[in-house]
């Protein structure tokens, strides 16, 4: 007698990657690949920045010899540049003039705004022109070329600031949504405690007793605006804790940290990022703030918060310079806003197989 053919059941194909999912969406999200392409533009002028303006060339041939000068400056302006590559002579020096050095009719590539950022000349708050795009500062400064090195502030202030917040955030957040009692009772007084104070007035108190400069200002909005992180955090742990899967690591004798950190954590990114993604365009308009009321990035340094600070002194004879930092603030808070609203909409459970 034949024996009856079982068919086991096939395995499914595996459902598609959640952050492929994630991505699609939000490519789907006009406004929000508006802001990505923003963010991006934004992300390689500060990588960049000596490309676009600086007063040496590209490239250059002077006495029979070729140069890179301004690429050179990449590595350099990044902190990484002097420990093992340099510019040749004369481009070191500080006294050599380029513009005037170079021969007229000598092969060279000049950056689009051939001006350096801190170059000043005798063209006093001039209004924009051929020469000068945005115009000039009260030093003769190239407006342009400030605006382009500024960009560098808005970056650099908001990635690391949210880094710090994320960081203390996340594990914070994580422990009291795993371990909840009384670990969770300790941590969400924290975090009401520092909710109740005015976050910008308690960066204004701390920035009083520091020195004004870009670290101490990234420092301080990290270990500020991290309490809306760690309650996201905190609601996620608290219900991913609960699934099978969990369950079964404990079951299998995994420590609670590989647990939190290994099997919880990359399930409860996608709702964080969200918070993060807002919080950077907070951190934009803190800087801006504190750059314009002189606790932030000081000058010569280029910011956009302490060029609209020099804007507003000099408006009655070059409204000009107001425009640029404005349009330029309003764009990157924006881009970071519609980046976080499409993130949002993309990871939202009940908006799935509705776009």
């Amino acid at each position: 007698m034949t024996e009856p053919t079982i068919t086991l059941p096939q395995p499914q194909a595996s459902s598609e990657n959640y952050w492929r999912y994630v991505w699609r969406n939000v490519r789907r999200n006009r406004r929000g690949l508006a802001g990505l392409i923003v963010i991006a533009a934004m992300l390689a002028v500060w990588i960049f920045s000596p490309l676009l303006a600086t007063n040496q060339p590209i490239v250059c041939k002077y006495n029979g010899r070729w140069y890179f000068p301004a690429v050179i400056e990449i590595f350099q302006s990044r902190g990484a540049g002097p420990h093992w590559i340099e510019k040749p002579r004369p481009f070191n020096l500080p006294q050599f003039d380029a513009k005037k050095e170079l021969d007229p009719e000598a092969f060279a590539i000049w950056p689009l705004i051939p001006y350096h950022e801190y170059e000043q000349s005798t063209e006093f708050l001039q209004p924009p022109s051929s020469r000068h795009w945005l115009g000039t500062d009260e030093l003769g400064r190239d407006l342009a070329a400030r605006m382009i090195h500024g960009a560098a502030v808005s970056v650099k202030v908001g990635f690391v600031s949210m880094g710090i917040a994320a960081v203390i955030g996340i594990l914070m957040g994580g422990l009291a949504g795993y371990w909840g009692g009384l670990v969770d009772m300790l941590i969400s007084r924290v975090i009401e405690i520092v909710v109740c104070f005015p976050v910008f007035f308690l960066i204004l108190a701390i920035m009083v007793w520091l020195e004004p400069n870009i670290v101490n200002v990234m420092i301080v909005i990290g270990l500020t605006r991290w309490t809306s992180i760690a309650r996201y955090t905190r609601g996620e742990f608290m219900r991913i804790k609960g699934q099978d899967y969990v369950t079964a690591a404990r079951a299998l004798g995994i420590g609670h940290a590989r647990i939190m950190f290994r099997h919880i954590l990359p399930n409860a990114l996608a709702p964080i990022l969200v918070s993060v993604t807002f919080g950077i365009a907070d951190a934009v308009l803190v800087e801006a703030g504190l750059s314009w009321l002189g606790f932030g990035v000081q000058p010569p340094d280029p910011s956009w918060g302490n060029i609209l600070r020099t804007a507003y002194d000099s408006l009655n004879v070059a409204p000009h310079m107001v425009y640029p930092p404005c349009i330029a603030i309003f764009l990157a808070v924006l881009a970071y806003n519609l980046v976080g609203d499409a993130l949002r909409d993309a990871i939202d459970p009940r908006l799935r197989g509705t776009t």
